[in-house]
């Protein structure tokens, strides 16, 4: 239950602050050229309104919806959420939407998208300069990855240390690396400390997508914490800070020794053991005996986030903003590259609704991870924002633009009849997505 709230809590503060700067950027545009804004909500508000305020000489009400989907803003002259059609039947007024020039109401609706993907940039910019970036080289990964049962059928193996993609080296494991294996043709990798090659077939993206399991993990180490004095393993030398790597000549992880040692327990196997490690960069073996439980006596360490070699870069006030600016465009690059594949069957499936979105949030609470999520998703709203389906902002800019060539403004009934598709669809897609989250949590 604690994490169920702590998760909701971060989802309601990210969405709160990205509604109100993508509802801020249609707002302060509005403003900039005089447009009135007769509202503007955080959440939407049928029926009933949490709370809200008017200022003094002002001409917006501000307020808090019950229905926690998004928020909006309502702009005088302007068919939109609201769907108020008896004022598009009153004259126009010089500070409505539709009095104002073609150039001016475009970049009001554009606003929106704009502040969020400044936002997502500003936030990248600031965890860098604050946090840094670190990240495991896939290529000094000692033991290679552990893949899913998808990749190993085409024929990656657990051990398989990442190489390249088409001879493009890989750096980290990401998003990118994962769509760099997808698009590729051959994928290199180091095998037993041989180069080998993995081709991949065409559909290897839907694969992944039925698959529904991460594509790899890395394997790490098995990093002796504690031993036990008087058990098999403190008996025969083994050390505190030595790294088995081997076990009677198989390659072995963190998570495979015990594994493998309870496999041998129940098939009543032989109690000798060959322990491969290294210590102090010096590889070595021992020999020995398990007890009748099949134990040697030694525990691993379980700070498994330093036992891989990190690569850290630092950055200062200046230099974060470039770089933060490189991390937004290539994580919208990322994005949109995969957009493709919601649209085939598998796709679909993975469509998720606020259990997604919130799952994305850790577990505890920690500020990096919760900054780095809001920035991903303040992008992913810009981006979805500026699709050209009616009810969006990208639907607003189609006709907008239309009218910009045509020289003519589509008519208030064929505005009204799109808005009203526009939402029918958008509220179609929120109930399958939600309705995926469902299925997903009881089956």
């Amino acid at each position: 239950m604690e994490t169920f709230l702590i998760r909701a809590l971060q989802l309601i503060m990210s969405l709160s602050l990205l509604v109100i700067i993508h509802e801020g950027g249609h707002f302060l545009f509005a403003r900039l050229f005089k447009t009135r804004v007769e509202k503007f909500c955080l959440f939407f508000d049928p029926w009933f309104t949490l709370f809200k305020f008017k200022p003094k000489h002002s001409d917006t009400e501000y307020g808090i919806g019950w229905l926690p989907l998004g928020g909006y803003v309502k702009i005088a002259g302007m068919i939109d959420e609201s769907m108020d059609t008896e004022q598009m039947k009153q004259p126009m007024q010089p500070w409505e939407f539709r009095a104002k020039p073609a150039w001016q109401r475009l970049l009001i609706m554009v606003g929106g998208v704009l502040f969020n993907f400044l936002l997502a940039l500003f936030i990248y910019s600031m965890i860098l300069f604050t946090w840094g970036d670190e990240y495991i080289p896939v290529q000094k990964a000692p033991l290679g990855m552990d893949f899913n049962e998808t990749a190993k059928a085409i024929g990656f193996r657990d051990g398989d240390i990442l190489i390249s993609a088409d001879g493009v080296p890989f750096e980290r494991y990401d998003g990118d690396l994962l769509t760099s294996i997808v698009d590729a043709r051959q994928v290199s990798v180091l095998r037993d400390g041989e180069a080998a090659s993995v081709y991949i077939p065409e559909d290897m993206m839907n694969r992944l997508l039925a698959d529904s399991v991460r594509f790899a993990s890395f394997r790490f180490p098995y990093v002796v914490d504690s031993l036990i004095v008087g058990y098999p393993a403190a008996s025969a030398g083994l050390q505190v800070g030595d790294s088995i790597t081997h076990l009677d000549g198989k390659s072995i992880a963190y998570y495979d020794f015990k594994e493998e040692m309870l496999k041998r327990k129940k098939a009543n196997a032989s109690h000798e053991v060959t322990l491969t490690y290294v210590r102090n960069g010096v590889t070595d073996t021992l020999s020995m005996m398990t007890n009748a439980d099949y134990e040697i006596g030694v525990a691993a360490r379980t700070a498994t986030d330093k036992l891989l070699p990190v690569v850290r870069k630092e950055y200062s006030f200046l230099s974060s903003f470039p770089a933060g600016v490189s991390l937004g465009v290539k994580t919208l690059k990322g994005y949109v590259g995969q957009m493709k594949y919601l649209f085939s069957k598998e796709g679909a499936k993975q469509l998720g609704g606020f259990g997604t979105i919130g799952s994305i949030f850790p577990a505890t609470w920690d500020w990096h991870q919760f900054w780095y999520m809001t920035a991903f998703l303040s992008i992913i709203l810009a981006f979805m924002n500026i699709l050209p389906i009616p009810a969006l902002d990208g639907g607003h800019v189609l006709f907008l633009i239309y009218e910009i060539i045509a020289r003519r403004k589509p008519s208030d009934k064929f505005m009204e009849r799109a808005q009203m598709a526009g939402m029918f669809l958008l509220f179609g897609l929120l109930i399958w997505a939600n309705f995926n989250d469902i299925l997903r949590y009881f089956f």
